[in-house]
């Protein structure tokens, strides 16, 4: 799913939960610097105007480093900062 499409037809009804990262190739198979993009792209996303809780669906696939699972959340606090004061 698009999330510009979700966010503009569905951002003043409803809020979104989860869709930090994907969770079954970015957070496995993709870079570092890949896994922080898709975070900040998300976050600049979703968290305009409100309605956005930043998180992981249920589970993380057991083939994900522990390094790209800190790369998600230390990426998410230091934008989430930048990103609310846009």
């Amino acid at each position: 799913m698009d999330p510009v499409k979700l966010k503009k037809e569905f951002g003043d009804d409803l809020v979104f939960w989860g869709g930090g990262v994907d969770t079954q190739t970015t957070m496995s198979f993709k870079s570092i610097k890949e896994i922080e993009d898709e975070v900040k792209r998300n976050i600049d996303i979703f968290a305009i105007g409100g309605g956005y809780v930043f998180t992981q669906v249920h589970n993380i696939q057991a083939d994900v480093p522990a390094e790209n699972i800190m790369a998600v959340y230390n990426t998410a606090k230091k934008h989430r900062s930048y990103s609310l004061s846009k």
